[in-house]
């Protein structure tokens, strides 16, 4: 005896049905109807999804330090937040770059990979301080005096641990389309929903996708400060480090796998995406994307860490010391916010009961 077929509705899911008035494949829920070649082809591209394989990685980030070579390098510890920080021993470290309380020396440096590459300091703190002052200009909502009562705590120049991920995709997806189309007589208003499948195959190749190695560096707010130029990088020495702070990594690069897949399988979906055009919806219905190839790097970045103070609270900002990109959050008034709320109300208001009364 033959296995009965069953298929569902491509757009709602339902169990569909054969119509003899139609002659035609109906779905008794939402009433769509397809013939049945249709249907088996759709059936095909669904027996042709392929899952995810595991992303795996090769990682050779960072190397042994080589005798001597760390010498002159010395760990400081906020007795806060517990972050370590590594500076060369002609640098004075005395508030922690993240949370702004004392930090101590605790002794010689040891352990830890050695990065492999740095990308070096182009901007100073003068440019980190006008940068702040740039942030506050033309926001409404920030107190007045906060721009005049706002304490810079300290600046500090601060290289950021990060690893760097290079890898190979290869990607199946297959999308759910709509084109709609909608017209009317005298009497009725007509919808026609047509429903594509639509699939994309291809490979792209991804090059120093950045993960934060530091519990204590917000990932939001360093993600926020890319991009980095990656061409600017050069080999680590510790002549780099002279006059800065380097934070120790307490994230290595296994635990930062999980990131990174995450960060280059977004960023496979939103290219692939892209070439998805000429319809009025589109969802993703299945996608396959696999990784080869995983190798990881270690690196540092060049970020300036402000720390003020204002009404009792602490506010910190980050600037990126290579191009000056700044983020960060500012206080707002909330007195302005609701006179500018009750401002716009009122407008409104006025202006949808003059429309009222010249359509009478």
């Amino acid at each position: 005896m033959a296995d009965l077929i069953e298929y569902k509705c491509p757009s709602c899911g339902g169990k569909i049905e054969f119509d003899s008035t139609s002659q035609q494949m109906k779905c008794p829920f939402c009433l769509s109807e397809y013939d049945l070649e249709t249907l088996k082809a759709y059936d095909e591209e669904l027996k042709a999804d392929k899952p995810d394989s595991e992303m795996n990685w090769e990682s050779e980030a960072g190397s042994d330090w080589q005798q001597g070579e760390a010498e002159n390098l010395r760990i400081y510890k906020c007795q806060s937040c517990g972050g370590e920080v590594v500076a060369d021993e002609t640098t004075a470290a005395s508030k922690c770059p993240y949370c702004d309380n004392p930090v101590i020396m605790t002794g010689q440096f040891s352990g830890d990979l050695k990065p492999d590459l740095v990308i070096p300091f182009k901007l100073d703190k003068e440019a980190a301080k006008a940068a702040l002052l740039k942030h506050m200009e033309g926001k409404p909502l920030l107190p007045k005096v906060f721009k005049s009562q706002n304490h810079i705590d300290e600046i500090k120049g601060v290289y950021v641990p990060v690893w760097l991920f290079d890898a190979e995709v290869d990607a199946d997806i297959r999308y759910r389309a709509k084109k709609i189309k909608r017209w009317s007589d005298q009497n009725y208003q007509y919808v026609e929903t047509s429903i594509f499948s639509v699939r994309r195959q291809g490979g792209i190749s991804f090059s120093n996708v950045p993960v934060d190695g530091s519990e204590k560096m917000n990932d939001t707010m360093m993600e926020s400060l890319e991009p980095f130029d990656f061409k600017q990088a050069v080999p680590f020495q510790t002549a780099f480090l002279s006059g800065y702070l380097a934070d120790r990594y307490d994230v290595d690069a296994d635990a930062s796998i999980a990131r990174a897949n995450e960060r280059i399988r977004q960023s496979t979906l939103n290219e692939f995406r892209k070439t998805v055009q000429g319809y009025d919806a589109v969802d993703v219905e299945h996608d396959s994307i696999r990784l080869q190839n995983g190798k990881a790097k270690y690196a540092l970045y060049p970020v300036w860490l402000l720390n003020t103070s204002w009404n009792g609270q602490k506010y910190t900002f980050a600037m990126n010391g290579q191009s000056g990109k700044f983020v960060g959050d500012l206080p707002s008034d909330k007195g302005k916010a609701w006179a500018i709320f009750f401002a716009v109300t009122a407008a409104v208001t006025v202006i949808s009961y003059l429309i009222g009364m010249l359509l009478k």
